[in-house]
């Protein structure tokens, strides 16, 4: 299954996640890359506080999916960091999502090349064993 995310839920996404984290005094906003990075800029001028290259103690660290958790869990002992995805593929337990989605799905986020969605989708697919 294909879930096209689009800009305005993107949008939408960054309000809700700038009004959880508005009374936070956070040090930069940290996006994991590839997928964590238009988000962290957009947050970054929402709210106003520093784009970081690396991150920090009390930095808010994003990322667009969670679904292995082997790229957040390698910062999960910074001091004070929160922790925001998209989508997590599994119930959240230290981490904050905007929606939970199915194991299964496939979200092709706004910045992506929609054309390549299907090929990205099988290769994922090939490299994991799940096919």
């Amino acid at each position: 299954m294909i879930t096209y995310f689009t800009w305005s839920e993107f949008n939408n996404s960054v309000e809700h996640i700038a009004n959880k984290c508005k009374s936070l005094e956070l040090s930069g906003i940290y996006g994991v890359p590839r997928g964590g990075l238009c988000l962290a800029v957009a947050l970054s001028h929402k709210l106003e506080i520093n784009l970081i290259s690396e991150p920090k103690n009390n930095s808010l660290i994003v990322d667009d999916v969670y679904e292995t958790g082997i790229t957040l869990t390698t910062f999960k002992d910074i001091k004070g960091a929160m922790f925001f995805v998209l989508f997590s593929k599994v119930k959240p337990t230290w981490w904050n999502t905007v929606f939970i989605s199915k194991k299964s799905e496939w979200i092709v986020f706004p910045w992506e090349n929609t054309l390549n969605s299907k090929n990205d989708r099988n290769e994922y697919i090939k490299k994991r064993g799940l096919g």
